[in-house]
Parts: C-alpha cells; sequence; structure tokens
C-alpha cells in the first residue's frame, strides 16, 4: 500500500519552479516517492533512521541523510517542498514533528503530507481491518495512540505559518479487488469525502 500512497503523493507535488529546488522527504524510507519525482526538477532529499532504507533510497536517486524526522540536521528555509508521507501516525511529537517539517520551509514553500486520522472509524479498518489482510499492512505496526487528531494538525500548521488543507483518499474500489484477484498490480488512491481515516494534507509557508 505504500507505494499506492507515494503515487498519489506525487500527484500534490508540482513541477519546480526554478534551478536548484529542493525537496525534503522526511521519513523517506525506501525512497518510492522518487520515481514519481524523475521529471519535476527537485533535488530530493531523503531524511530516515534506517541505514538499509536509506541505501535504497539511494539506488532511486535520493540524497540520503540519516537522521531523526524531529531534529534534522538541514538548515532553516532550504526547501521548496516538503514531504512528510505516512510518518505523522508514527510519531510520538506532533507539535514538533510539525514545527520541524515548517522550519525547513522557506517562505512560500509547500507542505504535502498523508497519514492517518484519530478516529474510531480509523482504528477499526487501518489496524483492525487492514493489518490483517495479506499485502496492506504489517500487524503492529501503527499505534493506535499515535493517530493524529485533525483539528490539532491543522492548528499545528497555523501556528508555524502553514494553512493546510484537507482531503480524504481510500483505494479505488474497483482496483483493489482486481489488485486482491492478482489481475492488477498497483491500486489507484482516490478521493473520498470523509476524512477519518486516510487523508491528505497540502498548504503553503505564509511569505
Amino acid at each position: 500500500m505504500l507505494h499506492w500512497l507515494a503515487a498519489a503523493r506525487a500527484h500534490l507535488i508540482p513541477r519546480a519552479t526554478r534551478p536548484g529546488a529542493v525537496l525534503v522527504d522526511l521519513g523517506c524510507g525506501a525512497g518510492l516517492l522518487a520515481p514519481h519525482l524523475a521529471d519535476k526538477g527537485y533535488r530530493h532529499i531523503g531524511v530516515d533512521q534506517s541505514p538499509t532504507a536509506l541505501r535504497q533510497a539511494r539506488a532511486h536517486g535520493v540524497t540520503a541523510v540519516q537522521a531523526d524526522v524531529l531534529t534534522t540536521p538541514l538548515t532553516d528555509r532550504c526547501a521548496d517542498v516538503v514531504v512528510a508521507g505516512e510518518i505523522l501516525e508514527h510519531l510520538p511529537d506532533l507539535p514538533r514533528a510539525v514545527a520541524e517539517a515548517c522550519r525547513l520551509l522557506h517562505p512560500g514553500g509547500l507542505l504535502v503530507l498523508d497519514t492517518l486520522a484519530d478516529t474510531a472509524l480509523c482504528r477499526w479498518l487501518a489496524i483492525e481491518i487492514a493489518e490483517r489482510l495479506p499485502g496492506l499492512a504489517p500487524r503492529g505496526v501503527h499505534d493506535p495512540a499515535l493517530l493524529v487528531n485533525r483539528r490539532r494538525l491543522l492548528d499545528e500548521c497555523a501556528r508555524h505559518g502553514v494553512h493546510l488543507e484537507i482531503r480524504g483518499i481510500r483505494p479505488a474500489l474497483t482496483d483493489l479487488l482486481a489488485w486482491t484477484a492478482r489481475r492488477r498490480s498497483s491500486v489507484r488512491m482516490v478521493p473520498t469525502p470523509t476524512t477519518a481515516v486516510l487523508f491528505q494534507g497540502r498548504g503553503r509557508r505564509e511569505e
């Protein structure tokens, strides 16, 4: 499922508007976002704590930085785009995570994220069900206590000058059925009216 989300995340990222534009990918993992950015003109910097994941990210052309995403060694206002994909729901300190992401953005820079909502519906679908289905999510990967409160996320972003807009997404059902039957290798993520399970966020830092 991480591959599907990386493709959906990339759709929120515009082409670079200047030579040398920098995109910082917090919690980049194995660099799944990189193939979707290859023609968008960014220097792709990935931050992760896993040496194994970073070796794979480098193979995708990512400039790898081994660090905690809450305390990166990168300079203030260094990024045109900061991406936090499927990472916030694994972090114990949401305000600190948001502050660090926003610190890296230069004025006018874009924050892009996706994460899981702190709701009973999300706990049921994303943990109780998804973690029991082969190929969707490893058992025990999510801590229900760390799921993201949407109002708090919006408020924290606003505190740092980023007015985030959020929208729900879900797997396309026809694609998911075909994938389950092994007739598709990937599944499109499509918008949904509710942000109560999985949602994307996008917003620019004030000039």
